[in-house]
This record gives C-alpha cells, structure tokens and sequence, in this order.
C-alpha cells in the first residue's frame, strides 16, 4: 500500500518537474538558436534537464528527429543566463555542423577558462606531486599553480588527460611504476594545456594551438620517450601495434 503511494508520488513529482522545466528549456535553447541563426525558424521541441551525472561543468546536446534535449551538469543551475546561452550556442553548433562566433560564445569561452581558478584543489598523490614539482620547477620557473594530480585506469588509448572544468591532470595506472622521465613528459604535455587553455575559433575548441605545439617541441629527448611510451603500451597489450593519445 505504502509502496504504491511513494510510487504514484515520485512519478507526479517527477512531471511536475518536467512540466516547470519545459518553458525554461524552451526560453533557453530557443533564444540561443535564435540569436546564433537568425534568418531560420526554430521549429524544434526542447528539452533541458540539471543532473549530478555529468562531470563538473559538464554539458551534451542531442538532437533526435525533431527535439533537441540539453543535459546540463548541475553546477550551471545558478549561472548567467548569457553564459549559459554561449554554452547552448557552442553546442549548436556542434550537432548543426556550422562554423560561428558570437559575444555569448565569447563570454562562454572566458567562462571556461577561468575556471581552474576557483576549482577545489584536493586530490594528489605523492609520484604525481613530485613529477608536477620537477616539471614546475623545469620549464615554468616554478610558476604554475598545482592542479589536482590523480591516476586514472590503466587506458591504453587515453595516457594522460588535463581537464579544464576541475583542474585537474589524470594519468593512466600504465605509467605508475614507470620511469621518472617518462612520466614527467606526460606531465609536462597536460601542464601544457593548463598554460595555453584553449582557443575557440567558428564554434571549434583548439586545444593543441601552433604555441602549443612549439612548446611541446622544446621537451628535451621527446622522440625518444614517445618511442619508450609505446613500447610500454604495446608490452601491456600484447600487441604489435597500440593507439597513443595525449589530451
């Protein structure tokens, strides 16, 4: 008896929910579509939610015959709506192919990239804390701000990753009983990201720039640690041949 009530409960919650979040979903990603296309009509069904499943800062976009569904991590509840109108505008762009800028994508992208600023810093790890510290002090006179420092899984295809929306740098479980240099390369390659960010160009994020490719030349003996980084990779595998990414 009582199991029927909540039921009936959380399903009339759930749509009431749903119904308030509709006009707001409508204002939203109607305005951004208006704003970034204003010769074209929006004829679409719209549909937004906020949810703790998607990462820090996180959002996608889906477009299925004639909806588009926004799924936003929660965080972008309390937001500027402009910022959040550069947010559904970048993603537009995306599932429409098309190449724009706006002053909404502006305010979005410096948005973004002031982030790490305010993020909370308290993940690290003493391997990774030490190869941040040699890497600072190496090639950025000590400068950089330590970001969060944690292991990954043991990826094969993802070896190293710095993720804007947290600060943080996540290295694969490959490289922990490694060799110091090499995992201070892999390091360096995501501090690197941290220091140029990113360029937003006709609705496009760059994260690998001309600046940052000239700066990721300069690590003393590269070719010779990405020949050892796949050499690990393929020992792990078993393979002759592996996929190597860096992001």
């Amino acid at each position: 008896m009582f199991s029927k009530y909540y039921l009936v409960l959380f399903f009339a919650q759930s749509l009431k929910t749903l119904c308030n979040n509709l006009p707001s979903a409508m204002h939203l990603i109607q305005e951004a579509f208006q704003r970034l296309f204003p010769e074209k009509p929006f004829t679409y069904h719209a549909e937004m939610e906020y949810n703790r499943r998607l990462g820090t800062f996180n959002a996608n976009i889906k477009k299925y015959q004639n909806t588009i569904s926004l799924h936003l991590n929660l965080q972008w509840k309390d937001i500027d709506k402009e910022i959040k109108i550069g947010l559904v505008q970048s993603l537009l762009l995306r599932i429409f192919k098309e190449k724009a800028h706006t002053p909404n994508i502006e305010l979005y992208t410096n948005f973004i990239k002031n982030i790490p600023l305010f993020a909370e810093k308290n993940k690290t790890d003493p391997v990774l804390d030490a190869s941040f510290h040699r890497v600072n002090a190496q090639f950025f006179s000590g400068m950089m701000e330590k970001p969060n420092l944690q292991w990954g899984t043991e990826s094969r295809r993802k070896l190293a990753h710095y993720n804007f929306h947290d600060d943080s740098v996540t290295v694969s479980t490959l490289f922990e009983p490694g060799r110091s240099e090499v995992l201070d390369y892999l390091m360096y390659h995501e501090l690197l990201h941290k220091h140029h960010q990113f360029s937003h160009k006709n609705g496009r994020g760059s994260y690998h720039s001309r600046e940052f490719r000239r700066d990721e030349e300069k690590y003393p003996q590269r070719m010779l640690i990405e020949e050892e980084i796949k050499k690990v990779t393929r020992k792990k595998r078993g393979f002759f041949q592996s996929l190597v990414s860096f992001s």
